[in-house]
């Protein structure tokens, strides 16, 4: 390689960096912290704005729609910070590589936003809080171990400062490793897109929850006791031993080994009620019956009072049987700050007499603590399920509104 190429080079891949930096330079959730701003420092946070229609619409196709690489659906709910109330006219920027990973120039765009290159757009989400983006699924920066990645940003109407979000990178991505996983900031959610196929069309439902792990961002107060990881986080690895169910005598992890539809994960720690345990685990042994694939239920039980382990698995056989369960899974870990299971990444608060969570696609889509078995409560579980499903499998090309 000559001097002036690997000049060329150097250059190409500073600008890449530059662009990439420009979203996530905070030097730390200290920094951003203390900086008293909304979201913390945010470097060229003002490119937002720079070109941004008079009128924006809830669904957008990019500049990059027509290259010839995979055709891109990001679609899903903005939702305020509770995770579950849809919040309309959010506006949300987003700029990306084109299919060589390069962001590319092109004839007429601002000179002041290049280092976005000319693949970027703003959708609003809609009265129901709904967004779609079509668009060509980006390629990583050449020759560098980054993971491809959407960059997106915030401005909500009642909030003077834009702020980003988590980038929206791809779970089929090699490049994703593990570690990059666990470093991720779930600043808005998760920014883990997971990709279904329809046609020559990717897929990936993505909601984003407003201030979220977003730093000095305004809080409701919250009287409820708090227990477990946000709506919008996703529901973290763990290896419980199974006591009973389809994979009794294993450490299988209830969240790896479930397939692409519903998973609830019941915890129970240092306060258990079993005649409302029963009650729960009937009810959900009906669901996972009536769901069949669609929805797989794992009880959790982490109460360290007098733990002995053998004790607890034939605690949990006995309940197993005299229930007659057949596909809820029952396990066990020694507390809910336990290490070596990982059961402590749910961060679970052994307190309360109940965590239930609710995911999706590794995604936490709902969280309901000290639940009791009633049949008002039972609707609800069966309704957040309905609800979940999605509805986006028929969208093949880009609609607007």
């Amino acid at each position: 390689m000559t001097t002036k190429t690997n000049f060329i080079f150097l250059l190409i891949f500073t600008s890449l960096l530059l662009s990439c930096n420009g979203q996530t330079t905070p030097n730390s959730k200290n920094t951003a912290e203390k900086s008293g701003i909304i979201g913390g420092p945010f470097e060229n946070g003002e490119f937002l704005y720079i070109g941004m229609p008079e009128n924006i619409k809830s669904i957008d196709t990019s500049a990059g729609w027509t290259q010839k690489g995979q055709k891109l659906l990001v679609t899903g709910t903005i939702y305020k910070l509770d995770g579950k109330t849809p919040a309309p006219n959010v506006i949300l920027y987003y700029y990306h590589t084109d299919i060589n990973g390069v962001y590319a120039g092109k004839q007429g765009l601002d000179p002041r936003v290049v280092r976005h290159g000319y693949i970027r757009g703003w959708v609003k989400s809609d009265a129901n809080g709904k967004y779609a983006i079509y668009t060509v699924r980006p390629a990583p920066y050449p020759n560098t171990n980054i993971e491809a990645h959407i960059h997106p940003a915030i401005k909500e109407p009642t909030i003077d400062k834009e702020y980003y979000i988590d980038e929206f990178v791809f779970d089929d991505d090699k490049l994703l490793t593990g570690e990059k996983r666990k470093k991720l900031e779930n600043r808005g959610g998760s920014g883990i897109l997971r990709v279904l196929i329809s046609g020559d069309l990717q897929i990936a439902e993505h909601n984003i929850i407003l201030g979220l792990n977003i730093p000095n961002y305004p809080k409701t107060n919250q009287t409820e006791k708090q227990s477990g990881l946000e709506i919008g986080e996703d529901n973290p690895s763990f290896i419980p031993f199974h006591a009973f169910g389809p994979d009794k005598g294993t450490r299988t992890c209830p969240v790896c080994k479930y397939g692409r539809f519903h998973g609830i994960v019941y915890f129970v720690g240092n306060n258990p009620n079993w005649d409302d345990i029963k009650k729960w685990l009937t009810f959900l042994e009906q669901e996972s019956v009536t769901r069949s694939k669609y929805l797989k239920a794992y009880f959790v039980y982490g109460n360290e009072k007098d733990y002995n382990k053998d004790t607890r698995q034939k605690e949990l056989e006995k309940i197993g049987i005299e229930l007659n369960l057949k596909n809820i899974a029952l396990t066990f870990v020694p507390s809910m700050t336990d290490t070596e299971s990982e059961v402590n990444l749910n961060k679970i608060n052994p307190g309360v007499e109940n965590t239930f969570v609710i995911f999706k696609h590794r995604t936490i889509v709902d969280k309901f603590i000290n639940f009791k078995p009633t049949a008002d409560n039972f609707k609800i579980i069966s309704s957040t399920l309905d609800k979940t499903k999605g509805d986006y499998f028929n969208l093949s090309e880009p609609k607007h509104d």
